[in-house]
């Protein structure tokens, strides 16, 4: 077998739409555009896409390099590429950034065209319903009536799990890492108590701090720390910074109010996050995943939500992830398995909380290689 290698240098492009796009909030975007990466190519019978559906602040940059100077790759290349899970010698991979996100595709930082102003606070709210359907056109535009697999961890796998219901024939294989069908409340108060860090900033501005030349950086700052925070696991912060004190910690230099190792990895986590994300695309994003609930057109029946899916489902969750833990997994496969289903679900035993699934564990990567190896194209 070839030994896994990178994609290489990427460009990503931007596909626009004119075709009115109805929203679930009832507002209608009667423009929009997406920014897209693609990875391998599309066979002659356009039988090998794999859609890559991003988590809360993802985007389309998946995989490869824009530059070989780059210092990182894109959050997903550990599976994507040649010899690669998602191996890109038989797929064809499409990622693509979000309706409301920051890195491209129509969102706060676009223009309203009706006021000829960035829409900022006003861009009209989102669900994963509307993602789902923006992903669904940019198909057809790419010549895809069908995607091998759709693909997601965390918000991006219950992105997956809403085209398995809502599109069941429009898929052969659903993938769902530490997804959820919908949030709990001690899950929305965390959500809640980011979006007030930023809220509460004092250049937020009422969302309009573009306007202002502000950036709310500090209430976005603490927002990620809030997140990344709950995205570990106790045993893997731990093992990773214990209780280790930075270098100089007891000099009496004011900037000695960092104390812990912890503390300055969560402070520089924040800081460089406040540097590449929006406040506003945040606050809409973690919103989106508030309201996400599979079964909300069903009656709130999950066995009946997932009735008319047709595709094979793999759920993988982790055993450290309190945040989507693994009970909210089983739900998923016990409401399959209900309704007739034969899913396929591995418990990987992992340390790294929540954010495993963007991490590299044996097990992990040779079960889902495994299961990518099976999928027809």
């Amino acid at each position: 077998m070839m030994e896994a290698s990178s994609v290489g240098i990427v460009r990503p492009f931007t596909e626009v739409f004119d075709e009115p796009l109805s929203l679930a909030c009832g507002h209608v975007l009667d423009h929009y555009e997406l920014a897209v990466e693609t990875y391998g190519e599309l066979n002659t019978n356009k039988h090998n896409a794999v859609l890559i559906c991003h988590a809360l602040s993802g985007n389309h940059h998946a995989a490869g390099r824009y530059e070989a100077t780059d210092k990182n790759p894109g959050w997903w290349d550990l599976l994507i590429g040649p010899g690669k899970p998602i191996d890109t010698r038989r797929f064809f991979v499409v990622a693509v950034n979000n309706l409301g996100g920051c890195h491209g595709s129509t969102g706060p930082l676009s223009v309203n065209p009706d006021t000829g102003r960035l829409w900022g606070p006003d861009f009209p709210p989102v669900q994963v319903t509307d993602w789902v359907e923006a992903q669904r056109r940019l198909g057809e535009r790419l010549g895809i009536e069908q995607w091998a697999a759709v693909i997601g961890g965390s918000l991006g796998g219950m992105q997956a799990l809403q085209w398995a219901v809502e599109y069941p024939s429009n898929l052969r294989h659903c993938v769902a890492l530490a997804a959820a069908p919908k949030l709990t409340a001690q899950n929305i108060a965390f959500n809640e108590i980011a979006r007030q860090a930023i809220l509460t900033d004092p250049e937020w501005h009422e969302g309009h701090y573009t306007t202002q030349q502000a950036i709310p950086s500090r209430g976005l700052a603490l927002a990620r720390m809030v997140g990344h925070l709950t995205y570990m696991s106790a045993d893997g912060m731990s093992d990773k910074f214990g209780r280790e004190l930075r270098e100089g910690s007891f000099q009496t230099d004011a900037e000695q109010e960092v104390v812990f190792q912890v503390e300055s990895y969560l402070r520089y986590q924040g800081g460089q996050f406040s540097t590449r994300f929006d406040a506003n695309t945040y606050v809409l994003m973690t919103r989106a995943l508030d309201y996400f609930d599979m079964a909300s057109a069903f009656r709130g029946d999950l066995t009946a939500a997932v009735g008319a899916i047709e595709a094979r489902c793999l759920l993988i969750a982790f055993s450290s992830d309190w945040r989507f833990s693994p009970t909210r997994s089983r739900e998923i496969v016990d409401a399959l398995l209900c309704a007739g289903k034969c899913p396929t679900y591995a418990e990987i035993e992992t340390d790294g909380g929540h954010d495993a699934f963007l991490l590299d564990d044996t097990y992990y990567i040779e079960l889902f290689a495994a299961w990518m190896r099976q999928v027809d194209v």
